[in-house]
């Protein structure tokens, strides 16, 4: 069981903040898009699923740009 609270922004709307341990665990990245549904008992939050390929190449660009000096690197070593 998770616990959060719902922030006030400047414009009056809220955000609500999920633990990182949550995020992890349901396997969700920032940026990522949630559906909300109203039921009688309160609230449900669903992931919505885009394109996989789009949130590969996203997670790859992202080890790319965290190891670019590495690869760079073992680009050019001579392989013969």
């Amino acid at each position: 069981m998770f616990k959060t609270t719902i922030h006030r922004l400047e414009d009056g709307s809220g955000a609500l903040l999920l633990p990182r341990e949550m995020l992890h665990s349901l396997d969700l990245q920032v940026g990522d898009e949630l559906q909300i549904i109203e039921t009688d008992d309160g609230l449900i939050l669903r992931p919505v699923r885009h394109d996989n390929y789009k949130r590969q190449m996203n997670a790859a660009r992202d080890v790319m740009d965290k190891y670019e000096a590495a690869l760079r690197k073992l680009s050019t070593l001579d392989n013969s």
